[in-house]
């Protein structure tokens, strides 16, 4: 237990989110479902457990066979209801993550944000024609329902041993998990033996109509900036100054160690809007460096660092990857949800 002292309030938090998810399941609570197949990206826990980047690789994926769209609460952003993403958009509209989306993709797929998921779902589904719609963290959203739900937990902090708010992490109980048709286990190591897998699954105990993943983060072999680029195993020959506002940087900084040891770290709270002081500091602390030395951070953060005009051209983003086991499985058990739906 994390935080065993304040396991009392966990109880309350148990029998609270006990009852709404038993009036959502006899009915009591409205309940949304739509024609178009849905897929949800979620998890039971607060902080990072791989939804963006499952996200981004499932939009990728679909939109290759079919009319795909995003819809996301755009957290973090400045503004309130439905909005579209586009080449005039930014974080400050529509949140750092559907931004992030845009960056890379642009119009390969529709990207929406909308706090409200049952009419932000609607409306883009109709006014885009859409064929098949990825919710983001939306798990515990029980308004809309989704025809499918992925779960991600992290490799290093399942949630099959952790526990409710605010002694653990968990959103909800443990049973949310059979919600999921498929659960993934997130951030796994590179070496992950057959021994490891079965005892997860173990763990998590499937039903028969269940699945069960493993996924990695891939990096890129590239770090890119403003119109630039530099192969990772070239920082090695920098200071570099590493600026984080996710909730988990330890993958990052674990693998940037690998590249160079010369490494200042500045941690800032996941979905973090730089202010006017951060940026000071973070200048200041760029210029203690030698010669040869870049900012780098995620592609996540560099939507936001990169408008402030001193550092756009300074600093680098190093974009990452999910990496599936059994991937081929994987995609087709997606296809052929879609097309049945």
């Amino acid at each position: 237990m994390k935080r065993w002292y304040l396991y009392p309030f966990s109880l309350g938090y148990h029998l609270a989110t006990g009852i709404r998810n038993t009036m959502y399941d006899l009915g009591v609570f409205k309940t949304t479902k739509f024609k178009t197949p849905i897929i949800n990206v979620g998890n039971l826990s607060v902080g990072g457990s791989g939804k963006s980047p499952m996200v981004m690789y499932l939009a990728q994926f679909l939109s290759k066979h079919y009319r795909t769209g995003v819809l996301s609460r755009g957290y973090g952003r400045l503004t309130k209801g439905y909005e579209v993403t586009n080449y005039e958009s930014n974080y400050k509209i529509v949140g750092d993550e559907a931004m992030q989306l845009f960056e890379r993709f642009k119009n390969r797929f529709v990207i929406a944000v909308s706090e409200e998921r049952v009419p932000g779902a609607k409306k883009v589904i109709e006014d885009m024609d859409l064929d098949v719609l990825v919710l983001d963290d939306a798990m515990q959203h029980r308004a809309i329902k989704a025809g499918f739900n992925i779960l991600m937990t992290d490799f290093n902090d399942p949630y099959f041993k952790d526990h409710l708010l605010p002694a653990g992490d968990l959103r909800e109980s443990r049973n949310g998990s059979k919600r999921a048709d498929i659960i993934m286990i997130s951030k796994c190591p590179d070496e992950l033996t057959e021994e490891t897998k079965r005892y997860y699954i173990s763990r998590i105990k499937p039903s028969y109509n269940q699945k069960v993943f493993f996924s990695s983060i891939g990096y890129d072999e590239n770090v890119y900036g403003k119109d630039k680029m530099l192969p990772d195993n070239n920082l090695n020959y920098y200071d570099i100054l590493l600026i984080t506002g996710i909730a988990n940087p330890k993958p990052l900084l674990e693998h940037l160690a690998k590249f160079s040891q010369r490494v200042t770290h500045l941690k800032f709270r996941d979905h973090h809007n730089f202010t006017d002081d951060d940026i000071k500091k973070i200048t200041a602390e760029y210029k203690k460096l030698g010669e040869y030395k870049l900012i780098l951070t995620t592609e996540k953060d560099y939507v936001r660092l990169k408008t402030f005009d001193y550092l756009r051209e300074i600093v680098y983003y190093w974009p990452i990857n999910v990496i599936i086991d059994k991937k081929e499985e994987f995609n087709q058990i997606i296809l052929d949800y879609v097309r049945k739906n």
